[in-house]
């Protein structure tokens, strides 16, 4: 049996606010899921962490490593068929469990995620290999999860070089505030 959370409509109300995305909108269709190039390090499908949002399910969420997983690397709200802004819901989330003192799931996920804004702040996007090359670097851990690695290449969710965006100033801009 499946138990609703207490606090079930402050808690949607919460995130729903903090990201400004209705996620009540969500079909629970997998696309997300499906184009997800980081989801085998997901303890909760992307749409299920929606769903668990629904079901005021907070100690779940807060407590779960995909929130820390997602990059916000954008590819399932491009392919959403409802438009719906799962990196903004997943950032509303991290922000809540640190406010909150939630335990993270992820160990040393703070330094993945700080490699994920630097190539943003360099590129104005990120690009995936140079995270994770960046990463295993530090972390002195080079082969832990190179079959991951090697399934992104093979689909084509690891681009060799990255792209840059044509309005650095406006990167630059973001990254002063």
């Amino acid at each position: 049996m499946i138990k609703l959370g207490n606090n079930r409509g402050k808690f949607i109300y919460k995130i729903r606010k903090q990201s400004g995305v209705n996620f009540s909108e969500c079909l629970h269709c997998t696309t997300c899921t499906n184009s997800c190039p980081f989801l085998e390090g997901m303890d909760y499908y992307p749409n299920v962490v929606l769903r668990l949002i629904q079901m005021g399910m907070e100690k779940e969420v807060l407590e779960s490593s995909t929130i820390w997983i997602c990059v916000g690397c954008n590819t399932c709200c491009n392919y959403c068929p409802m438009a719906i802004d799962i990196p903004a819901v997943m950032d509303s989330l991290r922000h809540l469990a640190l406010k909150r003192k939630v335990r993270i799931a992820e160990p040393d996920i703070l330094n993945f995620h700080r490699e994920v804004l630097n190539t943003v702040e360099k590129y104005g996007r990120t690009h995936k290999l140079e995270i994770m090359l960046r990463y295993k670097l530090k972390k002195k851990d080079f082969l832990s999860d190179m079959g991951v690695g090697i399934k992104m290449l093979k689909k084509r969710k690891l681009d060799l070089t990255p792209s840059k965006v044509k309005d650095e100033d406006a990167i630059e801009r973001i990254f002063k505030k």
